[in-house]
């Protein structure tokens, strides 16, 4: 499921950040929003922060990353204001996401995957593919 999606259509924000240019997330109501399908299982989440989300919702957790230069045209090809592409690029060096994954859930379910060119879609997809594979083969009775 695409948070983002979720958020504007389930109207899930608490106003508007004109700095960034973007929704404000209101966390709790999201996460009352996810708990029922969650708790039912088999949901991919994609969104670009998780400390909010419980620690129980997941078995794995991948965060994709992307060379700077890379990052920056894709960010600047999507419009975003000098602000925030200074922000999202600090955050990439600083590795700002991986840091909050480790900090949020166990480390051995934490991965970091590359994403900077076409052929990183196909091979992360793989690599996911593989991963739900053995989990079901792991926890089948």
């Amino acid at each position: 499921m695409l948070l983002p999606n979720i958020l504007l259509t389930g109207q899930l924000y608490d106003g508007y950040d004109e700095e960034y240019d973007c929704p404000i997330l209101d966390e709790d109501r999201v996460v009352d929003e996810l708990e029922n399908q969650m708790s039912e299982g088999g949901v991919i989440v994609d969104y670009h922060g998780c400390d909010f989300f419980p620690e129980r919702w997941f078995h794995i957790v991948f965060v994709l990353q992307a060379d700077n230069s890379i990052l920056y045209k894709r960010l600047e090809t999507r419009g975003y204001n000098e602000k925030k592409l200074k922000d999202n690029i600090q955050c990439e060096i600083f590795q700002v996401l991986y840091e909050e994954a480790l900090a949020s859930y166990k480390e051995e379910i934490v991965h970091q995957l590359p994403s900077n060119k076409p052929e990183d879609l196909e091979d992360n997809i793989n690599q996911i593919l593989k991963w739900i594979e053995q989990w079901i083969k792991d926890h089948s009775s």
